[in-house]
C-alpha cells in the first residue's frame, strides 16, 4: 500500500515548484497540447503560465502539495469577485507568446461558466507523472473537501472526460461541458457539501468569514 506524503499549505518559496509541478502534469494532456501545440516549446509555457496564477492563488485563494512536491491543488476562494492576476494580459503575452490567444479564450470561457454564488474554485489539480496511480489525487481531494464539508460551502472545478471519474467519487456532480474551439471537450463539475452530522461543527452562516480563519492566503516570505 502506497504512503500518502504529509499534505501542507504551499509557501511563497516552493511558487516555482509548484508551477513546474504543474507543468510536468499536464504536459502531455490534450489540453495542454491544445493550448501549446509546439511540443519544444509546451513545458516552458505552461510552467510561467502556471506561475501567474500559483502567485495569484498565494492571496487569493490556497495551494496544498505533499511533502515531496509529488502532487498540489491550486484553489480560489470565490465568496466574492476576484480581480484577475495585476497585469494580466501583459504577463500572458509575454509568457505565452504566439499562443496567448489559446489561453485568454481558456480563460474567457471558463469564467463565463463560473458559478456566481460563493464557492471554492479548485482550479487545478496536479499530480507528478511518475507519481500517478498512488492515490495522490484522491488524497488531495479528501483533504481539500474535508475543509470545505467543515465550513458547508460547495466547490467547483474543471477537468476532462478522461479523469472525471476521480471527482465523480467524490461526489462532484458534472454540468453541461464545454468544446474549445478546434479542441476538447472541458467537463464543468460542482460539489455540495456533505450535511454536517456532528453537534458543534462550525456553522455557516457566514461562509466567508468562517473559510477565511480556516485557509488564510500564504503572504510571501
Amino acid at each position: 500500500m502506497d504512503v500518502i506524503p504529509r499534505i501542507r499549505s504551499a509557501r511563497w518559496v516552493d511558487k516555482d515548484s509548484v508551477a513546474a509541478l504543474i507543468a510536468d502534469a499536464v504536459h502531455p494532456i490534450p489540453l495542454a497540447q491544445w493550448l501549446v501545440p509546439d511540443p519544444a516549446a509546451r513545458r516552458h509555457v505552461l510552467a510561467d503560465v502556471a506561475t501567474i496564477w500559483v502567485e495569484h492563488a498565494m492571496f487569493h485563494g490556497d495551494i496544498q502539495i505533499t511533502d515531496d512536491l509529488s502532487a498540489a491543488t491550486v484553489a480560489f476562494h470565490r465568496y466574492r469577485p476576484i480581480a484577475p492576476p495585476a497585469n494580466f494580459r501583459i504577463r500572458l503575452d509575454t509568457v505565452a507568446g504566439t499562443h496567448v490567444q489559446r489561453f485568454a479564450v481558456l480563460d474567457q470561457l471558463l469564467t463565463n461558466q463560473r458559478p456566481f454564488d460563493p464557492h471554492h474554485h479548485l482550479a487545478i489539480l496536479a499530480v507528478r507523472p511518475d507519481a500517478q496511480r498512488r492515490g495522490l489525487g484522491a488524497a488531495m481531494l479528501t483533504h481539500h473537501e474535508a475543509r470545505l464539508d467543515r465550513i458547508n460551502l460547495p466547490a467547483w472545478t474543471e477537468t476532462l472526460p478522461t479523469t472525471q471519474d476521480l471527482y465523480l467519487r467524490h461526489r462532484y456532480l458534472p454540468r453541461p461541458t464545454l468544446t474549445l474551439p478546434d479542441g476538447p471537450t472541458v467537463t464543468l463539475m460542482h460539489r455540495a457539501p456533505r450535511p454536517a452530522r456532528e453537534s458543534g461543527r462550525l456553522n455557516a452562516t457566514n461562509p466567508t468569514a468562517v473559510a477565511e480563519t480556516l485557509v488564510r492566503p500564504v503572504a510571501p516570505e
